[in-house]
């Protein structure tokens, strides 16, 4: 069975490089991308299990990605999860018009987006072994 692939878009590479390690380590695979533009671009290309994006970055923000994503037949279903700073909020129409699934504000932990993972996606190392 093949891991379950996680798209990190972040403009803060230290913050993609932890999040993948704690992710991997719990059984899934991931891809990194430092905007929207280019987290666009990934998602289209490699139709990720679920995407973590940051809201502010350059080029595209989170929303305007998420948007994006889900106007587009290949991308639309794809469960996003929106990383936010404490306090930013996000309007309904906004969230509407995007797969959204949660909002999780920063600082959070790695602990908590893998959690997030589980609970979209299951324990890739629980259904590899049930397999």
């Amino acid at each position: 069975m093949d891991k379950p692939l996680i798209l990190l878009v972040d403009d803060e590479p230290h913050i993609t490089r932890v999040v993948a390690s704690r992710l991997e380590k719990a059984g899934f695979t991931t891809i990194e991308q430092h905007d929207g533009a280019t987290g666009y671009d990934a998602a289209v290309e490699h139709l990720p299990a679920m995407i973590f994006v940051d809201l502010q970055m350059p080029y595209m923000n989170g929303i305007e990605m998420a948007t994006k994503l889900r106007a587009n037949d290949q991308t639309a279903n794809i469960p996003i999860v929106m990383l936010t700073a404490r306090g930013y909020m996000v309007d309904q129409p906004q969230l509407g018009a995007t797969n959204i699934q949660r909002l999780l504000a920063k600082p959070f932990s790695a602990r908590e987006l893998v959690e997030c993972a589980r609970d979209l996606l299951g324990d890739p190392i629980e259904q590899r072994d049930a397999a």
